[in-house]
């Protein structure tokens, strides 16, 4: 089978970064699904892998986010069958969905929406995984929850499905950071009460927010912890998602205020009792698509299913410029 390979920790300007490669098509564990792929997504995990490859590695699929069809399946598999249009956000142990052909647990598994094209559900399963954990699961919020939510990078992957979330499943005013206009316009018509300028954080927060908010989004923790101590009331609470090396959150005592870390692979890596909860989870979600209640958080599409394309998608990705999610499809 076809399949994009990362070598080497190359910047992707090098075309050597991604390649072409032909490689065996997977051989199936007992609950596996082998999908034909039509559309993945890029992520900021996928820049991380790559750019931390080790030089002279074996080639590595990266590919975490996937929506295609059910080409066969594992002797153990009940709830799937051939023909099953999907969606999934993989498992990081194993290798990626950058390929034709691709062996995925049927736990984590969902139908997709059927709703939504292949292109447009593939910009969703990883950051809804995310995004819903976070709020559901680290925050423990439900309908019932009241006060501010204050979303950083809410024009980011995770952040535009959160911004969604929050408001169509708590009674939270969710606060958008973002800085260009474009941004600014991408957070308001997903549903943000009010628009943070994340350039000037504590000014801009408490503009709108003057007794601090309650509850505190990161996709970027570095540099900003003290930030996030003025910003939020006491025994407020964050939820991070990134990879800060030597975080110091001593700023964050004098308030109470508690941190939580979110990871959507904690589950199928270490294969949980509750590892059926990311499929269950997401086929709440096609179903509220299919309701029209959540949009996809698609932006931009790249119709060429190669390393040329992923390439670009990474490309434009490492700008940190991105809104929205991007896609790659066949």
């Amino acid at each position: 089978m076809r399949a994009i390979a990362a070598l080497d920790g190359l910047p992707i300007s090098d075309p050597g970064s991604l390649v072409d490669v032909d490689l065996p098509v997977p051989d199936l564990r007992p609950r596996d699904l082998l999908v034909r792929v039509q559309a993945v997504s890029v992520n900021p995990v996928d820049v991380k892998v790559r750019a931390g490859l080790d030089r002279q590695g074996a080639p590595r699929v990266l590919g975490w986010d996937a929506a295609g069809t059910v080409e066969a399946v594992g002797e153990a598999v009940e709830g799937f069958s051939p023909g099953d249009e999907v969606w999934y956000a993989g498992d990081i142990t194993r290798p990626g969905s950058n390929s034709e052909l691709h062996a995925v647990d049927e736990r984590i598994v969902s139908r997709k929406p059927a709703t939504l094209g292949f292109a447009e559900a593939a910009a969703l399963p990883l950051t809804t995984i995310t995004a819903w954990e976070a709020l559901f699961e680290r925050l423990r919020l439900d309908g019932s929850s009241r006060g501010d939510l204050l979303v950083l990078g809410a024009a980011g992957g995770v952040g535009s499905i959160m911004v969604q979330l929050a408001k169509l499943r708590t009674g939270l005013r969710v606060l958008a950071g973002a800085g260009k206009p474009e941004s600014r316009e991408w957070v308001t018509a997903l549903g943000a009460d009010e628009v943070v300028d994340h350039h000037d954080l504590v000014a801009s927060a408490r503009a709108v927010a003057p007794d601090g908010v309650d509850l505190l989004f990161s996709a970027h923790s570095t540099g900003n912890v003290e930030a996030f101590a003025e910003v939020l009331k006491p025994f407020g609470e964050v939820v991070a998602i990134d990879d800060p090396v030597g975080l110091d959150l001593f700023p964050l005592k004098t308030k109470s205020i508690a941190w939580h870390w979110e990871l959507m692979f904690t589950r199928s890596m270490f294969t949980t009792p509750d590892v059926a909860e990311q499929g269950r989870l997401l086929a709440e979600t096609a179903a509220l698509v299919d309701a029209g209640r959540l949009r996809t958080t698609l932006r931009t599409a790249i119709d060429d299913f190669s390393a040329a394309g992923l390439r670009e998608a990474h490309r434009l990705l490492e700008t940190g410029r991105t809104v929205g999610k991007v896609v790659v499809h066949r």
